[in-house]
């Protein structure tokens, strides 16, 4: 009786778990990935103090804490900091 069930249940819940699986994998590789990109502070005559910004040009610059510090810029590949960024939104 009990191998009965077992035969009859199993495949069952082997297409369950499968199913599952499934949905899971699918929802994580489709989780937004943040790419807000860094900006960075003139220190030293070098960009190297790093602050988080975004690329939305409807949001006030990007300045290193709050809205009175230093303006932040992006590199341009080339390690020149020159590429106007903007504050991050608030989520």
């Amino acid at each position: 009786m009990k191998t009965l069930i077992l035969k009859n249940i199993a495949p069952f819940a082997v297409i369950v778990m499968g199913v599952s699986g499934a949905f899971l994998t699918t929802s994580m590789q489709s989780a937004p990935k943040s790419t807000l990109p860094n900006g960075y502070i003139f220190s030293g005559n070098k960009c190297n103090v790093e602050v988080n910004c975004s690329n939305i040009s409807t949001n006030p610059v990007c300045r290193q804490g709050g809205d009175t510090g230093p303006q932040a810029f992006g590199k341009d590949g080339e390690d020149n900091c020159n590429v106007e960024l903007y504050k991050p939104s608030n989520p």
